[in-house]
């Protein structure tokens, strides 16, 4: 049975941050708006196909090819920095500032670990007024191992200096979920962004339609002991 975490790490694209907004930097780069969701699923696929074969790149290098094949065409090196550049303005959820201060005021502290780099996530959580709640920002870039590898989950129990299962991961995403969970982590989903649990994961802990709720839920998880 999931005990109640002695810290949270959140996820943070589309957990905290939304993507929607870069699909006005991809309409205004003159490419249909719709290429948003196939960039951003072949992004994630290109990341698991080096993952799973023990290769490695960076957020940044991954995406901007992505980019290409997802629009089918040869972009500039200024269309594709244009769009990149997106990633450091996205504003948060409106519930991020409230669920970090929920995990705040109930004196567990709170991390970020995320596919990004650690200096975008910084530059996100200061724009967004929360950087001072969180109190690691960690990113595959650490070991160079993206996730759901378990390595990376595990990781971030040791830089907490914690055991995988008093360490919480919350995210939108059911395969981040997934990989947490088979990595010893109490898991937390939010369900806003996929709406539907895919039954082929293992299911998470604790469910919420936002984050306030995900984290109040993990909360009122059974104390260690």
């Amino acid at each position: 049975m999931a005990r109640r975490p002695l810290v949270i790490a959140f996820d943070v694209i589309e957990t905290l941050f939304p993507l929607e907004p870069l699909r006005t930097r991809i309409i205004d780069a003159g490419l249909p708006g719709h290429v948003l969701e196939l960039w951003f699923t072949r992004l994630l696929r290109d990341a698991f196909a080096l993952t799973a074969t023990s290769g490695y790149r960076p957020f940044a290098e991954i995406a901007a090819g992505a980019l290409a094949s997802a629009t089918g065409h040869t972009l500039s090196d200024d269309t594709v920095r244009g769009i990149l550049a997106g990633f450091v303005e996205l504003d948060p959820h409106p519930d991020v500032a409230v669920a970090l201060g929920r995990a705040r005021q109930a004196g567990v502290p709170v991390i970020t670990l995320t596919n990004g780099s650690a200096r975008t996530t910084r530059a996100l959580l200061e724009r967004a007024g929360v950087l001072d709640d969180v109190q690691q920002v960690l990113s595959v870039d650490d070991i160079q191992r993206w996730k759901p590898a378990p390595e990376i989950y595990r990781h971030a129990a040791r830089v907490c200096q914690l055991e995988p299962e008093q360490l919480a991961l919350v995210a939108a995403h059911a395969w981040d979920i997934h990989g947490a969970h088979h990595a010893g982590l109490v898991t937390g989903w939010v369900s806003r962004l996929e709406n539907q649990y895919p039954p082929v994961f293992a299911r998470p802990d604790v469910t919420g339609a936002d984050l306030v709720g995900v984290v109040d839920a993990l909360l009122a998880l059974p104390s260690t002991g």
